[in-house]
C-alpha cells in the first residue's frame, strides 16, 4: 500500500511521520469540537479533551505492530484508520474517523475493508477487535450492519480521570 490503492474511488497508503500535522487536524476535526457535531460519529458531547498528540501519531506510526492508514480522495485527505498487531492471529482496529463533511459516503465502509485486509497480510490476522464507547449505540450499531458482534465484553475507559462510560469490545473474524 505504500504506493496507493484505490478502493471506491478512494487512495489508501500508509501515514509517514510526514502526515502527522495533517493527520492530526483531521482526527481533531472528526472526533472533537464543533466542527466535528457536523458529523455523527464524534466524541464532542462526551469529552472536550484532545483526541490524540503529535507525539502519540508519530509513535504510532513508527510503532512496528501498527499501520496508519490513511484515505484520500483527489490528494485530500479525508479519513483515517489504524491497526494494531496484538499478536496470536488478533489485531485491533483504532481511531477510525472520516472527515465530518465526507461522512455517510460509504468511506468509512472503505477504510475498514482495508484495515482489514491489511492486517491479515501484513499481521496474519483472522479476528480484529475493536472497542466503541458504550454510550454510542448508534456507532455500535453501523459496526454491527459491518460484520462486528459484541463480545460481551466490557473495558475501563482507556483515558485517566472521571468517565461515566465504559468501552464494548467488538470482534469480527476475517478468516
Amino acid at each position: 500500500m505504500t504506493t496507493g490503492t484505490t478502493l471506491t474511488g478512494l487512495t489508501v497508503r500508509y501515514a509517514t511521520a510526514d502526515n502527522v500535522p495533517t493527520l492530526r487536524a483531521l482526527v481533531e476535526r472528526a472526533y472533537r469540537g464543533d466542527s466535528a457535531r457536523t458529523g455523527w460519529t464524534h466524541e464532542a458531547d462526551l469529552l472536550d479533551d484532545e483526541r490524540t498528540t503529535h507525539a502519540d501519531l508519530t509513535a504510532t506510526i513508527a510503532d512496528p505492530a501498527s499501520r496508519v492508514l490513511l484515505g484520500y480522495h483527489d490528494n485530500v485527505l479525508i479519513g483515517t484508520v489504524t491497526i494494531t498487531d496484538c499478536g496470536g492471529s488478533l489485531s485491533y482496529l483504532g481511531m477510525l474517523c472520516v472527515d465530518p463533511a465526507c461522512q455517510a459516503g460509504g468511506i468509512g465502509s472503505a477504510l475498514i475493508a482495508a484495515a482489514e485486509q491489511a492486517a491479515q497480510r501484513e499481521f496474519g490476522a483472522q479476528t480484529m477487535e475493536m472497542t466503541v464507547i458504550d454510550r454510542r449505540a448508534d456507532v455500535i450499531a453501523w459496526y454491527q450492519r459491518r460484520g462486528y458482534r459484541d463480545s460481551g465484553e466490557v473495558r475501563p475507559f482507556p483515558v485517566p480521570g472521571d468517565h461515566p462510560f465504559a468501552m464494548v469490545v467488538l470482534t469480527r473474524d476475517l478468516a
